[in-house]
Order: structure tokens, then C-alpha cells, then sequence
């Protein structure tokens, strides 16, 4: 277990180099704090990780979401967004992010910008020893795992530098317990007022059972898996089919990228996106917490040039919208 010195060194590190940003899995192992009620608190403990190998007690996770105007062939469907890994995620260049970072110094793009940037979450893990959510059942192993978003992220972290904090907040004898407020402002779910315990506080006997008994996870199996070169390549053709304002289609794109709920195709193989792909991939399973009800934004149409028909390969025509993006960018 590493030690708080550790864990602030590696902070600091992680800060140095920046130089200055819903599918529960199926099971109810993931605590949904997202749905407490409005002034309700919820109290967490968090343990270690199980991976020896990792300096903090949470693991981070990237995602990109690829909005589509619908589901190609389904006459009545409605939006979807499938959730793709960032390459960043596993320290390599990811391509999607390499387009959008220009956009942003286009202000006509800034909003499309961000809904292609690359989303953060923390999976942590451990007890729920106070629950406000009445229709919540504890599984047969207690210990939970927990989707932290930025907001309560930053407030475990700042709470972490603070040279008060004396031992590790996971420590079985003197760690702390956290507890998770929510409250609303500008009609959003707010959980600034989240906070360490200020008192420490020892496992209990029936935790420390739990944990002989049960073990702990390793918060590294929760991450998507990396990305087959193959993927990668799928991925970039759903985010410019995506861009594009097109549906989203299962014969290209099924067995390898799903919105959550849909099943896996049962087509040809071959008519995936990748010509050379031989065999199915296996989804990538993300556990993501269940958004909160927010009125679905429309897909951006983007804008066309009078040059284009619409006898245009798909892929052209995203490369064309993509290209006019460039050029206004330079």
C-alpha cells in the first residue's frame, strides 16, 4: 500500500506534467450515488487498491462519446451515443482528440469541441456504511465500487494535499470515511459540498471480514481494454460518421463499438467497417454512471459545401466536413 507521501508526490508529478481536464455493468456492485435525493448524504469508505502497483487508492478512466442522429435501418429511433476509449487512457496519441484540439481556437466550434472532448471518471472502491437510497440492496459482497466524477474528484484529491491529513484516508485503523452531499444549482446535480470526516475512524470487525472474506478488486479489470489496431481504425470511421450527423450503423460498426442495450449483430463479419477484420471483436464493456434526466442535445449538423452531392461516399463526405474544418482553423 503506497504511502501518503507517495500519493502526494505522484500528484504533484501529474500536475507538473499537465503544466497547468449510462450502463451500471449490470450488476448493483456500482454504489449509483447519482441517484440519491436532493439534500441527502451518503457515506462512503474507501479502501486500497488491490494492484500493488498503483500509487493511489482509484484508478482514472477517459471515454470519448460519439453522438449519432439515430440507428441506421430503425425508422423511429432516437439519438444514441456509444462510448469509445481515449487512447490517452493507455499513454498514446488518441487521433480524436488530435482533431478536436483544434477546433477550440475556432469559437463557432468550441461547443462541438466539448462534445467530442474526452470525458474523466474515477472508479474507486469500498463500503457504503450510511445509504440514503431506499430501493439500494447491499449485494452479498459489501464492497462497492464507486464512478467519481471531476467534482467530488478534485475535492478527495485537494483534501489529499493538505498537510493536516496525517494518514491514509483507506488505512483499516486511522482512515477517514467521505461523505457525498447532493444538492442542485442552475437545475444540476452539485456535489460541491461533499467533504472528509473529520474524525477518524477504524474498520469495523464485520468490514474487516468482509474484506478477508471477499478480497479487494482490482480497479485495473474495470478499465475498457485496449484498442486492437483494428478498433482504432473503427473508431476514427464512427467519430467521422458521427461528425457527419450520420445514424449509426450496426453492420459497420456493431461488433466492435455498441450503444449501451444494443445486441450484439449477427450479420456477416465481413461487412464491418474494417475489411480486413476476420473475427468479431469483443465489446469493449464500460461501467458508466447512469446520467443524470438532461434533454437530449440535437447532433450538430454540420455545415456542407456546395461542392458535394449526395451521391458521395459516407467517408468522404465527413473527410470533406473535417478538411473545411482545417482550413478554418489555419
Amino acid at each position: 500500500m503506497a504511502t501518503l507521501a507517495e500519493i502526494r508526490a505522484k500528484l504533484r508529478e501529474q500536475e507538473d506534467r499537465k503544466g497547468g481536464g449510462n450502463n451500471s455493468g449490470g450488476d448493483n456492485a456500482i454504489y449509483p450515488h447519482w441517484n440519491m435525493s436532493e439534500g441527502s448524504e451518503a457515506v462512503l469508505r474507501f479502501l486500497p487498491d488491490r494492484d500493488p502497483e498503483n500509487v493511489f487508492f482509484w484508478k482514472e478512466r477517459l471515454m470519448i462519446k460519439l453522438p449519432f442522429a439515430g440507428i441506421k435501418g430503425q425508422t423511429d429511433s432516437r439519438p444514441v451515443t456509444v462510448n469509445v476509449p481515449c487512447m490517452e487512457m493507455y499513454g498514446e496519441t488518441c487521433n480524436i482528440l488530435n482533431e478536436v484540439r483544434g477546433w477550440f481556437k475556432d469559437k463557432s466550434l468550441e461547443d462541438q469541441g466539448r462534445k467530442y472532448w474526452k470525458k474523466r471518471s474515477y472508479i474507486f472502491q469500498g463500503f457504503v456504511t450510511d445509504n440514503p437510497i431506499k430501493d439500494d440492496e447491499t449485494p452479498s459482497n459489501p464492497i462497492r465500487r464507486f464512478i467519481i466524477g471531476p467534482q467530488i474528484f478534485q475535492i478527495i484529491k485537494g483534501a489529499l494535499m493538505d498537510p493536516e491529513m496525517e494518514d491514509l484516508p483507506t488505512d483499516y485503523a486511522r482512515g477517514v470515511d467521505f461523505r457525498i452531499k447532493k444538492t442542485s444549482k442552475g437545475g444540476y446535480a452539485d456535489y460541491s459540498t461533499s467533504q472528509w470526516s473529520r474524525r477518524e475512524r477504524a474498520l469495523t470487525d464485520e468490514e474487516k471480514s468482509a474484506v478477508e472474506t471477499n478480497g479487494l478488486y482490482n480497479l485495473n479489470d474495470f478499465l475498457p481494454k485496449k484498442p486492437s489496431d483494428i478498433e482504432v481504425k473503427v473508431m476514427q470511421e464512427m467519430f467521422e460518421a458521427s461528425v457527419d450527423g450520420e445514424a449509426y450503423d450496426p453492420d459497420r460498426f456493431g461488433q466492435y463499438f455498441r450503444a449501451p442495450g444494443m445486441s450484439a449483430p449477427t450479420g456477416d463479419p465481413n461487412k464491418a467497417a474494417t475489411p480486413s477484420a476476420s473475427k468479431t471483436v469483443e465489446e469493449t464493456k464500460v461501467e458508466t454512471p447512469a446520467a443524470q434526466p438532461v434533454t437530449q442535445e440535437p447532433v450538430a449538423q454540420p455545415t456542407t459545401t456546395s461542392t458535394e452531392t449526395d451521391d458521395k461516399p459516407s467517408s468522404e463526405r465527413a473527410q470533406d466536413i473535417l478538411k473545411m474544418i482545417r482550413e478554418r482553423q489555419s
